[in-house]
């Protein structure tokens, strides 16, 4: 008993060691083909930016030409703000142009953004200097 109380504290002390962190995440092979791409257009309905992944909901229209509401998980607010992303880079009804790895469940609409473009103004997110945006 005494040796797994002693195991459990320096346990703790370790946690609270600074530079040490834990990191817990789902896998987004699970939830997305890696593989493929989808690209989808609309206009942008609500972005919310936020740890640990922000998203942004877009209206489109699906291969039928039906209304269809998208939900792109992007990255998490402290990434974003290293690239540039701010709450206010976004507003809604921005038009844009996304691509991203489909969902595995059709029925969900949802992707993760790969590249990410504003029409109006040409703002790109996700290209490399020099890449155009396909």
């Amino acid at each position: 008993m005494k040796g797994r109380l002693i195991v459990l504290l320096i346990a703790a002390a370790a946690l609270m060691v600074p530079g040490i962190q834990l990191y817990a995440h789902h896998s987004f092979a699970a939830t997305y083909f890696e593989d493929k791409q989808q690209t989808i257009e609309g206009d942008l309905v609500q972005f919310l930016f936020r740890n640990p992944h922000s998203f942004v909901h877009v209206e489109g229209k699906d291969e039928k030409g039906q209304p269809v509401r998208w939900a792109v998980e992007w990255g998490g607010g402290g990434q974003l703000g290293r690239t540039g992303v701010t709450r206010e880079t976004l507003k809604s009804g921005d038009h844009v142009v996304i691509v991203g790895n489909p969902g595995r469940n059709p029925e969900d609409h949802r992707l993760r953004m790969i590249r990410l473009k504003r029409t109006a103004d040409g703002w790109t997110w996700g290209t490399r200097p020099g890449e155009t945006f396909d």
